[in-house]
């Protein structure tokens, strides 16, 4: 599976997606600088975890008017896969790739711990190794991760299945609406989750929860 992770000022997980992936697949993913203007042949490309421009503004708003966001925004119009994870999210819905915002956690406070999460969508490129139902463990590491969309298009990403991981066991650490820790856009080729899986996929690191994820990508690419 070939990679590509983009990194702006500010990125601090993209170290781990880069290490976790090379570690998974075997390819250590390609590095791609925010300033550059197209990404390369990719079967996935990732927006990693961070404070992009120090969140200035608002998560993300900064980052998802970078140069390269244009290029991405084509190449998932054209069908590639697009993981956001955390700032990555928030990056994806600034962007207008993905349904929904990030608000600040409703207890406004910062959120470093782990969580349960419920796959509630087994049937995408980013959960097919899971089974439906199935309950994991996963870090999480933010100030805005309130998933928040109106009712219109709660209603329509719940119908759609977009929904693909949910906070479960009453661990839903900043507020999200029906609990959703992860959603991809209507075409199911772009997901963004708040939780970071890449923080978890080697005994060193306490579980290897978080593997499922990217060996469902590398399933999905081969």
């Amino acid at each position: 599976m070939k990679t590509a992770i983009i990194v702006f000022p500010g990125s601090n997980r993209d170290r781990d997606m880069f290490d976790s992936i090379e570690l998974i697949t075997g390819t250590r993913p390609i590095g791609v600088w925010h300033t550059e203007a197209t990404l390369p042949d990719a079967d996935l490309i990732v927006v990693p975890g961070g404070f992009s421009y120090g969140d200035y503004l608002r998560s993300g708003a900064i980052a998802a008017r970078s140069p390269i966001l244009k290029d991405l925004v084509k190449k998932a119009n054209a069908g590639v896969s697009v993981l956001g994870v955390c700032n990555g999210f928030q990056i994806l819905t600034e962007a207008g790739l993905l349904p929904g915002v990030l608000m600040r956690n409703a207890g406004l406070n910062f959120v470093c711990k782990e969580v349960m999460l419920e796959t509630v969508n087994e049937a995408t490129r980013f959960s097919k190794t899971f089974t439906k139902g199935q309950v994991w463990r996963c870090p999480v590491a933010h100030h805005d991760g309130n998933y928040f969309a109106d009712a219109e298009t709660l209603k329509q990403v719940e119908g759609n299945g977009q929904v693909v991981f949910r906070y479960a066991q009453s661990t839903n650490p900043n507020g999200s609406l029906n609990d959703i820790a992860g959603v991809t856009n209507a075409q199911g080729n772009v997901l963004g989750m708040m939780p970071h899986p890449e923080n978890l996929v080697e005994d060193l690191q306490g579980g290897t929860e978080g593997r499922l994820l990217f060996e469902s990508l590398a399933a999905s690419a081969a």
